[in-house]
């Protein structure tokens, strides 16, 4: 009975609450800001270092800023940097595995070469050179990341253009004479949105923790535009005088947003393979 309901319903009650759950998060980190009284990044030093309380549910770090508030905007940062990453990699991942997928032969080779190649290094590594060159650009960090992002979406996507390429309808576009832009656009890319989207949904944990991890090395976002990882890294001297809450709140919402979209993922996942068998 719970597999039936669960497959008209599209998601189980773990997707749902998860779907909640980054629903609320985004309310959060949208809301809290607005709500705030003042400027949130006026710093205030007599308030500096309380613990949380009814005035502060967050309680307040080193300069006095209210981290109910801080922490919202991070958590923003971090949500945008990593839906623009997520969604750019999939751009790329699908249109180089169409491309390649499609074309075969030495554009086949040269992506997945490429491809191969971004595999051996490791993605922190990548991310830490290039990012130490542009210090607190938010480009030079979107583009690091989607370096290293897009090659499981493209040898996905190359998978099932191969397949695809040797479908009936596709012979017979190719026989009526339609041309290669015509069967890619209305044949090929409609094919792999699916993956593409779920490409999406997987790949926005993964990017926020790398750029938290950017961040927390103190190689990422300038402390006006902090993210989750740069309030973990401020927080690492906060420790040492017992400010428990200027770390484990950042790292609390870091978790929720990542565990949430990752459920949301494996379910999208799981409900696009089902759809293909």
């Amino acid at each position: 009975m719970g597999s039936r309901i669960r497959g008209r319903g599209g998601m189980g009650v773990g997707a749902w609450l998860a779907l909640l759950a980054v629903a609320l998060m985004a309310a959060y980190a949208l809301c809290a800001p607005w709500l705030a009284s003042g400027d949130p990044l006026d710093s205030d030093f007599s308030r500096g270092g309380l613990a949380p309380s009814w005035t502060a549910w967050f309680g307040t770090d080193a300069a006095g800023h209210d981290l109910f508030v801080r922490v919202a905007l991070a958590l923003r940062v971090s949500l945008v940097i990593a839906l623009v990453t997520a969604l750019s990699s999939a751009v790329v991942g699908t249109l180089a595995g169409i491309a390649a997928g499609m074309l075969g032969g030495w554009t086949d080779r040269i992506v997945m070469r490429c491809a191969d190649t971004l595999c051996a290094l490791p993605h922190l590594l990548v991310g830490v050179l290039i990012v130490a060159l542009f210090r607190g650009s938010v480009l030079a960090i979107i583009c690091s990341l989607v370096l290293t992002h897009w090659i499981s979406i493209a040898r996905v996507v190359r998978a099932q253009t191969i397949g695809l390429r040797h479908a009936d309808y596709v012979e017979a576009a190719w026989l009526a004479g339609m041309s290669r832009m015509h069967i890619l656009v209305y044949h090929f890319v409609p094919a792999s949105l699916g993956q593409a989207l779920v490409g999406v949904t997987l790949l926005v944990p993964h990017t926020i923790w790398h750029e938290s991890t950017l961040s927390f090395l103190g190689l990422g976002l300038p402390a006006h535009m902090a993210s989750l990882g740069t309030l973990m890294s401020d927080a690492q001297g906060a420790l040492l005088l017992g400010q428990w809450w200027t770390l484990v709140f950042p790292c609390l919402l870091l978790v929720l947003v990542t565990l949430a979209v990752a459920v949301l993922g494996a379910a999208a996942k799981r409900r696009f393979t089902g759809a293909m068998a």
